[in-house]
């Protein structure tokens, strides 16, 4: 498992037929989850939800499973995780009947039914919240559709207020870190490169990636909080890229090393992959919704064994995405 992970087999999603695709937004607070995926005998933020699912349509066939925008790993949380599934007409229908108080808010969409159903199930544990859920475009596939992911990582240093209510999502640090030194470092690392020096290697996995953006800030509190985005991260990217600023930060790696590393393409010990439990996944951009399947199959070609360096034309300017209609 990994803190952001999009090199699972490439296998594209498309709908049965007879069934209808409904897209989830979901947040959680990942301190007590053994990551997202399913695994048997571990509590898991997929297996909580379709363990509810279960319990929802269990009169209607075989339940649905979920498709993720991005794995995240045992500690990370989320505000803007993405999923899909797919319902028979049978389990659409039965989540909008008003026979016996099934639909009591009388929605006429399945998927702000599915959803409202969800959480009535999930808060009983409350670590988990189905944020919305609607039927999706055609071409809609959570993962390969998406255009990027971003993630925020936040961390108190020695300067910072450390707040005990902040402490499942900020890593605290016992020494001052140099904030300007790690925003620098981090605005050195964007860009289309090889990041095997910052990715746990994976067989037949690439390690080639656009990351669009990487900045470092620091509040009022004294807390300071590192923004990425990227196509997608590969195995452990986000907490290494974190790690490799933090060391700059602390003067143990000088401004340029961050690159030097990138550029050698060997999995490093110069630095350490922090923590999980400072990472949120805070949101999934996808294209308008004319453009989705094309998206969707252009990127199981591109994350394959065979996928090559793209030329620097083919990477993604940040500002013009966040602008773009139809991106969520």
């Amino acid at each position: 498992m990994t803190d952001e992970d999009d090199d699972a087999p490439s296998t594209l999603h498309p709908p049965l037929a007879g069934t209808r695709r409904v897209r989830l937004d979901i947040a959680y607070d990942g301190t007590d989850f053994n990551g997202w995926g399913r695994q048997p005998n571990l509590r898991t933020v997929q297996g909580e939800i379709e363990q509810a699912l279960a319990s929802i349509l269990r009169r209607y066939g075989p339940p649905p499973t979920l498709v993720v925008a991005g794995r995240t790993d045992a500690g990370v949380h989320a505000t803007g995780q993405v999923a899909h599934l797919d319902l028979t007409d049978a389990q659409a229908g039965s989540l909008l009947r008003p026979d016996r108080g099934r639909n009591r808010g009388g929605e006429r969409d399945a998927g702000t039914a599915l959803a409202r159903r969800l959480n009535g199930i999930l808060s009983q544990r409350g670590d988990i919240v189905i944020s919305r859920g609607s039927l999706a475009p055609e071409g809609f596939d959570a993962r390969f559709g998406a255009l990027w992911r971003r993630y925020s990582y936040r961390l108190a240093d020695q300067t910072a207020v450390r707040n005990p209510l902040h402490r499942v999502n900020t890593t605290w640090h016992h020494s001052r870190l140099d904030g300007e030194a790690m925003d620098a470092a981090a605005a050195s690392l964007c860009g289309l490169h090889d990041f095997a020096a910052y990715c746990k290697p994976r067989d037949g996995a690439t390690t080639i990636r656009t990351l669009q953006s990487f900045t470092w800030e620091r509040d009022v509190d004294g807390v300071l909080t590192a923004r990425l985005q990227a196509d997608a991260f590969c195995h452990s990217m986000v907490r290494a890229l974190v790690g490799a600023c933090v060391s700059v930060g602390a003067g143990k790696l000088a401004p340029g090393d961050p690159v030097a590393l990138r550029e050698a393409a060997e999995r490093t010990n110069a630095f350490m992959v922090m923590p999980a439990r400072g990472l949120t996944l805070t949101q999934v951009g996808y294209p308008d919704d004319l453009r989705l399947a094309a998206r969707a199959a252009e990127t199981r070609q591109r994350r394959g064994p065979a996928h090559r360096a793209a030329s620097p034309n083919e990477s993604v300017e940040p500002a013009r995405i966040a602008n773009a209609p139809g991106v969520s």
